[in-house]
């Protein structure tokens, strides 16, 4: 039995899409309290994005240490280092996509399994996405449209939609960018059996 600690639409969706057996078990963890406390402490934001995932997945995995629970993160780094957060506002979303505008910034989604109340899998794939220049009337155009569905996530966009617009290019693997390394995960779960080889 694997158990996905994500209240996650886009890592649902790639888990059914890819016939994982699963269920969903909502992981409450205060993420901006972890994050803001690893990033005063100097913490990486690759690193940063793994602890997430493990807060997740230990946070359930210790209620249901009879499963296999998978957690998942992602952490948006832009070229500066920054980290960005899941914007509260559209002008928020606006300001974020200016600042991304015409530069390369990272995203790194971690994925951590536990079992027994303790990690047993873990990894950490980047994306490495490149914005072209943006227009203001074209941000704010965008924005508009599309905050219903870009206002629940890192970086203001949906790759899968019209977030695609966003991008000159992109080095990384597209399951990545979606927020959870799935063809290592898939690995590990056929290992384990979970999943016919």
């Amino acid at each position: 039995m694997l158990i996905l600690a994500s209240q996650s639409a886009s890592r649902r969706t790639m888990l059914d899409k890819a016939d994982v057996p699963f269920t969903v078990v909502a992981a409450h963890i205060d993420e901006s309290a972890i994050r803001a406390s690893l990033h005063a402490e100097g913490t990486s934001p690759r690193d940063i994005a793994d602890a997430l995932a493990e807060a997740k997945a230990m946070r359930v995995g210790t209620k249901r240490p009879e499963a296999m629970v998978l957690g998942s993160d992602q952490i948006l780094e832009t070229s500066t280092g920054e980290m960005l957060s899941k914007p509260q506002t559209p002008e928020d979303a606006i300001r974020q996509l200016e600042t991304l505008s015409g530069k390369a910034h990272k995203l790194w989604s971690a994925a951590v399994i536990v079992e027994g109340g303790r990690p047993i899998w873990r990894h950490v794939e980047k994306a490495v996405m490149h914005v072209r220049p943006l227009g203001s009337a074209f941000v704010r155009d965008y924005v508009d449209k599309h905050w219903e569905s870009i206002g629940y996530t890192v970086g203001c966009y949906e790759i899968e939609g019209a977030g695609a617009q966003l991008f000159s290019h992109i080095e990384g693997n597209h399951f990545a960018v979606l927020g959870m390394p799935l063809l290592p995960l898939l690995g590990f779960l056929r290992e384990r059996e979970l999943m016919p080889s």
